[in-house]
């Protein structure tokens, strides 16, 4: 009986995902949810009280299924920049995933502090890949290049949604793009921590000895 419930509480999470990335938001229902599976719409409830209940064990499955694609994509680049390119590139794809942007859609306006507490934790986690990264190349403030290199993320989902017609530019090439603007933005941060160890060391003024 247990393992009987627990497979089709199972299949009713693969007809959600499958619902969500067909239709967005809108598309997951409970009606659609039971014709999707062959269950009573009754049956349904039994097993989630809510969408909001469905979604929240959506998020606590699928968020550590994702953070393991994206650190599997970095752990399979060599250097540090192209782990950066690799954390750019799969933290965009998954971004504009409409499954991924419709849980967070209904995250937003749904869920309880709670359960939206739990998903900006997971986010965060993802944010401490990149994080030892930076850290390995010498930046003193990995933290803050790690919450610049999101807002890098974010436009770019944001062009990739606004790109639209026969000249507008392919996911692939705004993701080529972001890649590269962060690995140089990276590499100026770089410099930026170089330059005030050294003026935190013996600061130069113009024309004269170090103050």
């Amino acid at each position: 009986m247990a393992e009987h419930r627990k497979m089709r509480r199972a299949a009713l999470l693969d007809a959600a995902r499958s619902l969500l990335a067909e239709g967005g938001a809108r598309a997951l229902t409970f009606p659609a949810l039971a014709e999707r599976t062959g269950l009573a719409r009754s049956s349904v409830y039994e097993y989630f009280s809510s969408r909001a209940d469905l979604v929240a064990e959506l998020c606590a499955t699928d968020f550590p299924l994702w953070a393991a694609e994206i650190e599997a994509a970095m752990d399979a680049a060599d250097t540090p920049r192209e782990k950066i390119t690799a954390y750019v590139r799969q933290q965009l794809a998954l971004a504009t995933d409409q499954r991924h942007q419709a849980v967070v859609a209904i995250s937003s306006s749904e869920l309880d502090d709670a359960t939206r507490a739990g998903i900006r934790a997971a986010h965060g986690a993802l944010a401490e890949l990149v994080v030892g990264v930076l850290r390995d190349l010498g930046h003193r403030e990995p933290a803050v290049v790690a919450g610049l290199l999101r807002g890098i993320i974010d436009a770019a989902v944001t062009t990739v949604a606004a790109a639209d017609g026969p000249d507008a530019p392919s996911f692939e090439r705004i993701a080529e793009v972001a890649a590269r603007v962060a690995v140089d933005g990276v590499a100026a941060g770089e410099a930026i921590a170089l330059d005030g160890l050294g003026n935190a060391e013996g600061r130069q003024q113009p024309g004269g000895p170090p103050a």
